[in-house]
């Protein structure tokens, strides 16, 4: 069985400031006082500032040579000195911060930990990873601290050296040496509060934020042998209805290949709803290719659809397990005691273990031989002579037959008897509403509000049946989990989640009716007509 064997991961939230020599910067609490009194970003505790202490960093950055980690957001050094010396790989996180995933240093010194290596590769293509740039760094740290010790924020005063080892897509030249100031301020343990404090009184004694996010990026960006974009340059109009159609769904279907990049490393390090997104992105591939199937060779289409819907089975079965421990989590009281945090924790372990797996086959040879084929599916498209066609004449139609298809289902659901059947016909339907929404939603570009209010009908379809067959499956999962319970009071707490699943359940019929009649008004249709 694949353990997983998960690096620390520190979550930094943080700003940085460009700075010139002259900048005096002042105490911390003096910043504090300024603001407001400083009381509500401290929580009303009196507050100091510790000793500064002075750090020698010096940090070696590394990527392929085409600087693909780069491109994607990524950093990873290994670096000397400081309180935290090893090796960092820092992975955008929500609202602007950052999860940092650390090793020790170890004792190679230009050859990346396995670990991380497998956690970039879907990034790096496999290629080799090798020093891009040196860092060195002259670091000041001031920390503001609580009564009780705790630190609530650090601020560094960094006076920077730094130099590119990779010069054009080449690694035989160095760039020249670059210098700067930055100050960085890091929240710790106090309230984000806080961080917009400091960052009010920086802003109002002339600092302003840093233009690249990370010193690596600095380098990058100034190192550059060739001007970037014009800013000023009008924006591109998007696709019309007179595109080529293969055009329109390519540019959804490179917009999901990102999003399964995108989510790779956040699945690897358990973020919040990750699964989930990287789930819904590899559905968004599969049901393109299968609602355009025309546009596509079918060989090349048949032998994606097959290898996304095995992804997907692999994600769903992590997915499924997550949301039913966070479903029974929030379902459980106080009251339940004991019971309640043994049938807690044995849905986490279930997680765990399905998360476990999940990580195994991420790091498999064929998931990244089909993010390879998705990479040359967008290179190269295997359209067909219909592609070609303007895509206001060739798509509404596919998306209509998208939702012939619920159509059939819900009405071979509605002639059975409840059963196993029904059931059955019900989660097809489900299906086939989500792959009807996402056609609506693949061409919203083109056709506008009236591919978006289709696309919303198809959703609401597909949610009151996701209603349903949620309840179905942990229902299943709730009675296994009784026949096996280790004590009567688990037992009877499996049973009452099970009563409750069956009242969610009841209600179900009335919001499918509901989101059914919409979805069948003739206005919805119009323009796929």
């Amino acid at each position: 069985m694949y353990i997983c064997r998960m690096p620390a991961v520190h979550l930094e939230v943080e700003k940085k400031y460009a700075a010139d020599d002259a900048f005096e910067l002042p105490s911390l609490t003096e910043l504090l006082l300024h603001a407001d009194g400083g009381a509500s970003e401290t929580g009303g505790s009196p507050v100091a500032e510790g000793e500064a202490v002075r750090q020698q960093l010096v940090a070696t950055y590394f990527d392929t040579v085409d600087l693909r980690l780069a491109a994607a957001g990524l950093t990873l050094r290994r670096r000397k000195g400081g309180e935290d010396a090893g090796w960092h790989l820092k992975v955008p996180a929500a609202a602007g911060a950052r999860a940092e995933v650390r090793l020790p240093l170890g004792r190679a010194a230009r050859t990346v930990p396995e670990p991380l290596r497998r956690m970039v590769r879907v990034h790096s293509g496999g290629a080799p990873l090798r020093p891009v740039a040196e860092i060195s760094t002259d670091r000041t740290v001031r920390r503001l601290v609580d009564a009780t010790g705790q630190v609530l924020a650090e601020v560094a005063d960094d006076r920077v050296t730094a130099r590119r080892l990779v010069t054009a897509g080449t690694a035989d030249a160095a760039g020249a040496p670059m210098s700067w100031r930055e100050i960085e301020v890091e929240l710790v343990g106090g309230a984000a509060e806080l961080l917009d404090a400091v960052d009010a009184q920086l802003q109002e004694r002339g600092l302003s934020e840093a233009a690249d996010a990370s010193k690596l990026a600095h380098v990058l960006d100034g190192a550059r042998a060739t001007p970037g974009p014009d800013r000023k340059s009008k924006k591109k109009r998007g696709p019309t209805a007179k595109a080529e159609a293969g055009a329109v769904v390519l540019a959804h279907i490179r917009e999901q290949v990102q999003q399964i990049r995108a989510h790779d490393l956040p699945v690897r390090l358990d973020a919040p709803d990750s699964i989930h997104k990287m789930r819904v992105a590899t559905r968004r591939l599969r049901s393109a290719l299968t609602t355009f199937k025309p546009l596509f060779d079918a060989e090349v289409a048949r032998s994606l659809r097959s290898e996304l819907k095995w992804l997907a089975a692999e994600l769903g079965a992590a997915r499924d397990a997550e949301v039913m421990r966070d479903r029974v989590a929030a379902t459980v009281g106080a009251d339940d005691g004991d019971a309640a945090a043994h049938v807690v924790g044995e849905l986490d372990r279930s997680y765990r273990e399905a998360h476990d797996h999940v990580l195994a086959e991420l790091d498999g040879e064929r998931y990244h031989r089909l993010v390879s084929s998705l990479d040359a599916l967008v290179a190269g498209p295997p359209f067909t002579a219909r592609a070609a066609d303007r895509a206001g004449r060739v798509l509404p139609r596919l998306v209509h037959r998208s939702y012939t298809v619920v159509r059939r289902l819900v009405e071979e659901a509605e002639a059975h008897p409840a059963g196993e059947e029904r059931e059955e016909l019900l989660h097809d339907a489900r299906k086939a509403a989500k792959a009807a929404r996402y056609a609506g939603e693949s061409v919203s570009r083109v056709f506008g509000d009236d591919a978006a209010r289709f696309a919303e009908a198809m959703e609401a379809v597909q949610e009151a049946l996701g209603e349903h067959q949620d309840s179905v499956l942990i229902r299943a999962r709730l009675r296994t989990l009784a026949l096996s319970a280790s004590s009567v009071e688990a037992a009877f707490l499996y049973g009452r989640l099970h009563a409750l699943e069956e009242a969610r359940a009841d209600r179900f019929q009335d919001h499918f009716a509901d989101a059914w009649n919409a979805a069948g008004r003739k206005s919805l249709h119009r323009w796929t007509r």
